[in-house]
C-alpha cells in the first residue's frame, strides 16, 4: 500500500477518534449523560475513579492525543512519521490499559471507549507501517 494511502487512512482514523474524544470531553464538562447503547455502561465508566488521570479527564487526554497525532501527520519526513507512530503506540497502550480497567475493575463497557480503542489500534498499525516503510532495505537501527 502506498504511503499516500496509509496517510489518508491515518487522517481518517485520527479525525474519527477526534470526534469521539471531543464528544466525550463535551459530555464530561457539560455534566450530561452520553448516548450509550449498553445500559448504564458509559455512565458507570465515565463516573469511575479511572475516568481521570491526575485530575485530568481521560477524554480530554484522548482529545489532546488525537490532535497531536493529526498534527504530526502534517509534518514531513522521518520526524513526522516517528512522532505519529510514537503517539499512536502510546495511545494504543493507554487504551489497552483503560479497556482492562473497564472489564476487570469497573465491570462495565463504554461503547465510545471501545470505539476509541479500535481507532487507536488502527492508528498504531497504520502509523507504524508508514514508519517501517521508510527504512531502507537491509538497514538496522543504531545500537
Amino acid at each position: 500500500m502506498a504511503d499516500r494511502t496509509l496517510r489518508r487512512i491515518a487522517l481518517a482514523l485520527g479525525l474519527f477518534g477526534l470526534g469521539i474524544a471531543s464528544y466525550l470531553t463535551y459530555v464530561h464538562y457539560a455534566d450530561i449523560k452520553s448516548l450509550c447503547e449498553i445500559a448504564h455502561g458509559c455512565e458507570k465508566v465515565q463516573n469511575s475513579e479511572w475516568s481521570k488521570l491526575a485530575g485530568v479527564p481521560v477524554a480530554l487526554l484522548g482529545l489532546i492525543g488525537y490532535v497531536g497525532i493529526l498534527a504530526s501527520l502534517f509534518v514531513r519526513g522521518e520526524a513526522g512519521l516517528l512522532a505519529a507512530a510514537a503517539q499512536s503506540i502510546v495511545g494504543f497502550g493507554f487504551s489497552a490499559y483503560l479497556t482492562y480497567r473497564e472489564i476487570w475493575t469497573i465491570e462495565a463497557i463504554c461503547i465510545w471507549c471501545v470505539g476509541s480503542a479500535i481507532v487507536t489500534t488502527g492508528l498504531a498499525i497504520v502509523t507504524t507501517a508508514r514508519l517501517v516503510r521508510t527504512q531502507p532495505a537491509g538497514s538496522t537501527a543504531a545500537p
